[in-house]
């Protein structure tokens, strides 16, 4: 490396018209080259700034798709939840309407009777429920037409 070094200060550059003419066209094309790599990492960079900024904004479409699909499960499940409380709270409708089952119900909640009826109130451990208290309805109702019959077939 040395010795070109050494060989190229030895070499005099010509100064005439023809070699001027060539290095200026040399200076010219070395600038339009610097120009073209110049040119092509701006266009590299705006496109790496594109595809960044897109990318971003698709992780962000993503995560927020994600958020509605979940939103969409809760609403779904809530949904089923309504429906079925919606069909529980018709049956219940449907049951208000039929007499025999409103007449039990004020029997077994208000501690009414029929004539000739007696009501026994019997604890229960977990409290009175809805089921409970059309079993001890019925449970009264069964009794209480026991001693209706007995009082019948003894007069």
């Amino acid at each position: 490396m040395g010795k070109k070094k050494k060989d190229t200060e030895k070499v005099a550059a010509l100064d005439n018209e023809y070699t001027k003419e060539q290095y200026a066209e040399f200076q010219k094309q070395h600038k339009q080259l610097i120009f073209r790599r110049r040119r092509l990492a701006v266009v590299f960079l705006v496109a790496f700034v594109i595809f960044l900024v897109s990318g971003f904004q698709l992780m962000k479409d993503y995560q927020q798709l994600n958020t509605f699909k979940k939103q969409h499960v809760e609403a779904v499940a809530e949904s089923k939840e309504a429906d079925k409380k919606l069909k529980r709270l018709e049956q219940d409708v449907a049951l208000l309407r039929d007499e025999d089952y409103v007449a039990k119900l004020a029997r077994s909640r208000f501690y009414v009777s029929k004539e000739g009826e007696q009501i026994y109130n019997i604890p229960e451990l977990g409290g009175t429920t809805s089921s409970n208290a059309e079993q001890k309805s019925s449970a009264e109702e069964s009794q209480s037409q026991s001693h209706s019959s007995e009082k019948q077939s003894g007069e």
